[in-house]
C-alpha cells in the first residue's frame, strides 16, 4: 500500500491531525473487533496526540475500555532497590505513561502491557553478562547493539532473561492477535524505541540493548538523571521487525533533529543504518504507514515532491 506523508504546521498541529487520524482508526477497528490492539510509544512527539486521544475518549467519541496496549520499551537499570521502586521511577516509561496517557482516562483500557525492564536487576545483568560470555553476543554495527542471548544459555539469569522477559513480551502480542494500531516516534539517526542505528531488522523482536555511551550521556545532560552512575546502561525494546509487524502503523515526527532520519527512511534505501526505512518494506508488504510530521522534519521531503511521486509515496501538506 502506499506510504502517506501528512505535513503540519507544528507540534500542536501535528498531534491534532495524529489523533484524529488514530481516532477514526480506532472507531473503524472497534466496528471489526471487540478488542482492539494498540501499541504505544513514549518520548515527546506522542505527548500532545495523548492529550487529545483521551479527551475524545472522555468525551465518547470511542470506547477505551474495549482497548489494550502494549508499549514498545522500557528502562533496565532505573535507580530503586527493588522492580517495585524501579517501576515507579519518575522517568520509568510505566511512570511517563501513567502521567501522559492513562492517568487522564476516565475509563481506563482493558489492560497496559510495559516491556518487563524493570523486574532486571542491572548489577546480577552484568555480573551474569561477565561471567558467561558465551552465552551471549553482541548485534549491531554502531555504539549501541542489542544483546543476543543463546536459547540454551548457561546462566540461569540470562536464560530467565531470553525466556521470560524478551520472548515472553513477544509470545504476548502474538496471543493477542497482534498489533492492530501501532504508535512510534523516531530518533534523530532513525532509530525506533531503542532499536539503534546500526541493529540488524532479522531476529529484532523484544531485544535486550545495551544502550549508546552518548545516549546515556544524554540523558544526564537532559536531567533525567543525576550522574552516569545513576543512568541507565540497558533497555528492553520491541525491535524494527516486531514493530513493522502490526497491521497499521503511524509515525510522528516534528523539528530540525528529524529531517535527515524522516528524509533518508523514505527517499534513499533501507538500511539497519536508519531503522524506520524497513517501513518501506512494510508498506510493500501491504501494511498501511501514515507519517505525521511537521513542516520543519518534512521540510526536505517538501522540496522533493517529484521524487515522492516516483516511490509512490503520497504527500499530503495541511500547512
Amino acid at each position: 500500500m502506499p506510504i502517506k506523508v501528512l505535513v503540519t504546521d507544528n507540534f500542536e498541529h501535528m498531534s491534532k491531525v495524529a489523533a484524529d487520524l488514530v481516532k477514526e482508526k480506532l472507531i473503524e477497528l472497534s466496528k471489526e473487533k471487540r478488542e482492539i490492539i494498540l501499541g504505544l510509544a513514549t518520548g515527546n512527539s506522542p505527548t500532545g496526540m495523548y492529550k487529545h486521544l483521551a479527551q475524545a475518549a472522555n468525551d465518547g467519541e470511542f470506547d477505551s475500555g474495549r482497548i489494550r496496549t502494549f508499549n514498545l520499551d522500557e528502562y533496565v537499570g532505573l535507580p530503586g532497590e527493588n522492580a517495585q521502586q524501579r517501576v515507579v521511577h519518575p522517568e520509568s516509561y510505566c511512570y511517563f505513561m501513567i502521567q501522559e496517557f492513562f492517568g487522564l482516562l476516565k475509563k481506563k483500557f482493558i489492560e497496559t502491557n510495559v516491556p518487563f525492564g524493570s523486574l532486571i536487576d542491572q548489577r546480577v545483568l552484568m555480573r551474569e553478562l561477565k561471567q558467561y560470555p558465551d552465552d551471549w553476543a553482541y548485534k549491531g554495527t554502531d555504539a549501541g547493539k542489542s544483546i543476543a542471548i543463546n536459547q540454551k544459555a548457561e546462566s540461569a539469569y540470562l536464560a530467565w532473561i531470553k525466556k521470560d522477559v524478551l520472548d515472553g513480551y513477544a509470545r504476548k502480542i502474538k496471543k493477542m492477535g497482534g498489533i492492530d494500531l501501532q504508535i512510534i516516534g523516531v530518533g534523530g539517526r532513525g532509530h525506533v524505541a531503542f532499536h539503534e542505528s546500526g541493529i540488524p531488522f532479522k531476529g529484532s523482536s523484544v531485544m535486550l540493548v545495551k544502550l549508546d555511551d552518548n545516549t546515556i550521556k544524554n540523558s544526564v545532560i537532559d536531567g533525567h538523571f543525576a550522574s552516569v552512575q545513576d543512568a541507565p546502561n540497558y533497555a528492553i525494546s520491541m525491535g524494527a521487525e516486531l514493530v513493522y509487524q502490526a497491521k497499521n502503523v503511524v509515525l510522528l515526527a516534528n523539528g530540525e533533529r528529524k529531517v535527515e532520519s524522516i528524509t533518508r527512511s523514505l527517499l534513499k534505501e533501507v538500511t539497519p543504518e536508519v531503522p524506520i526505512s524497513y517501513g518501506q518494506q512494510f508498506a510493500d508488504n501491504a501494511g498501511t504507514l501514515t507519517y505525521v510530521i511537521d513542516k520543519v522534519a518534512g521540510r526536505d521531503l517538501l522540496a522533493n515532491k517529484e521524487a515522492l511521486k516516483d516511490r509512490k509515496i503520497v504527500l499530503e501538506d495541511f500547512t
